[in-house]
């Protein structure tokens, strides 16, 4: 007869690592989506088609491949190119897509394609660079990409990222040395590691050119513990984080919470404004936490649930954006930063000019506001839509108004129903 007491541990156990084992599937499943190699060869563009140029520093090393550029081994020394990316006509993509070429040559009416590639000295022709491609508002973008992602990876994604939200910024992708593959998970982030200190050069040096107006830093994944580590190394050797970073947006966190509690006292009383998105249902994650200690991860927090509610509160300087509401792109729900429209142009639109978000921008507010010219039909999807907003933001301010949202929204409600009755 079988020992009940120990049994439990045992089918606990069984029921975890189909788990995990049923979530690895899927990011094989996911990753082993046939792509061409060599995307980055020129081929041009096409009418109507837009352009994105960025600046890309890597720490990964030199490929032999045409069309790759860069491996995901270790270079010894950072370097640059300067990258131009064809993105289709509007009317012939998904927004928050990457259309990826289904053959070499691409079609650039329908599908990405690199127009030109230019390798640049560092830092002189980065310096250059920037001095050439920096808008009116001064601001440049930093983009650090996460786990599992091939250089040509995160070059089409930034560039997607940056069209899509229509932001005005000079774009500039950092990417370190990921091989691209579920199975180098500690090698990935050894790599973040390993790439700290080239990290910390490319904000310092852009913090120090007088052209410059601000710098916005914006992570994904794994790249925010790389980003987090390079901004408390700069902490610790200068006394703060430079005061031109003055936004850092850290997307599907893939960091203990304990650790990043510690890495946030680091950087010192004067931080920089910090916007976290979060997802519950993010399955990545949810493998990063169970390989990792089963700690939490910053990513898959419930802000509204202690101890992180308190911790919110009391902090200030962050602000949380729970896309748990929102259906994701992939089968991971971990790029829903990029994949959704409304959260890439609320990127390019507030985030990264530093400006606050609060549920009135793009959750309750807007939703109570059309309530009132709603039927009978309406009021009951508006009640559903309140109760469970696609994007709900955590931060001291939005909390304090947030009982004078609702009593508008009350209000409101009372009012579509008396409208609806007489007719």
């Amino acid at each position: 007869m079988t020992d009940q007491r120990t049994d439990v541990p045992a089918r606990g156990f069984a029921r975890r690592s189909a788990t995990i084992a049923t979530l690895l599937l899927t990011m094989i499943l996911v990753a082993c989506a046939s792509r061409p190699v060599g995307v980055l060869i020129p081929s041009g563009t096409s009418t109507g088609a837009s352009e994105v140029n960025m600046l890309v520093a890597t720490t990964r090393a030199p490929s032999g491949q045409p069309g790759v550029l860069f491996s995901g081994e270790r270079a010894e020394q950072m370097s640059a190119a300067e990258i131009t990316v064809s993105i289709p006509p509007d009317a012939n993509r998904e927004i928050g897509q990457v259309q990826w070429p289904k053959k070499m040559p691409p079609d650039p009416s329908r599908e990405f394609s690199t127009v030109s590639v230019k390798p640049l000295n560092v830092p002189t022709d980065v310096r250059g660079w920037m001095k050439a491609n920096l808008p009116k508002s001064r601001r440049i973008l930093v983009f650090v990409h996460g786990f599992n992602n091939r250089y040509e990876d995160a070059v089409y994604r930034f560039a997607q990222i940056v069209h899509d939200s229509n932001t005005d910024v000079a774009p500039v992708m950092f990417t370190w040395p990921s091989r691209a593959s579920i199975f180098d998970y500690n090698y990935d982030k050894e790599s973040t590691n390993y790439s700290r200190d080239a990290l910390e050069e490319l904000l310092r040096r852009a913090s120090e050119d007088p052209a410059i107006g601000e710098v916005t830093v914006m992570a994904h994944s794994m790249g925010s513990w790389l980003t987090i580590e390079a901004l408390r190394q700069m902490a610790i050797r200068d006394g703060r984080v430079a005061p031109k970073i003055t936004n850092v947006i850290l997307a599907s966190p893939d960091l203990d919470v304990d650790v990043f509690r510690k890495q946030w006292e680091a950087l010192g009383k004067q931080k920089p404004k910090f916007t976290i998105f979060v997802s519950r249902d993010d399955r990545a994650l949810t493998i990063s936490r169970r390989i990792s200690g089963n700690v939490e991860r910053l990513g898959q927090i419930d802000p509204s649930q202690e101890p992180y509610r308190s911790a919110l509160e009391k902090e200030g300087g962050i602000t949380i954006l729970d896309l748990t509401a929102l259906k994701g792109g992939d089968k991971l729900n971990h790029g829903k930063f990029a994949e959704s429209p409304e959260v890439v142009r609320l990127i390019g639109n507030r985030l990264i000019a530093g400006q606050a978000v609060t549920d009135s921008d793009i959750g309750l507010g807007e939703r109570v506001g059309a309530v009132a010219l709603g039927t009978a039909q309406t009021v009951g999807s508006a009640a559903s839509i309140a109760v469970s907003t696609p994007i709900l933001i955590f931060d001291p301010k939005t909390r304090e108004n947030y009982g004078g949202q609702i009593n508008r929204f009350n209000q409101s409600l009372g009012n579509t129903v008396s409208s609806t009755v007489g007719q």
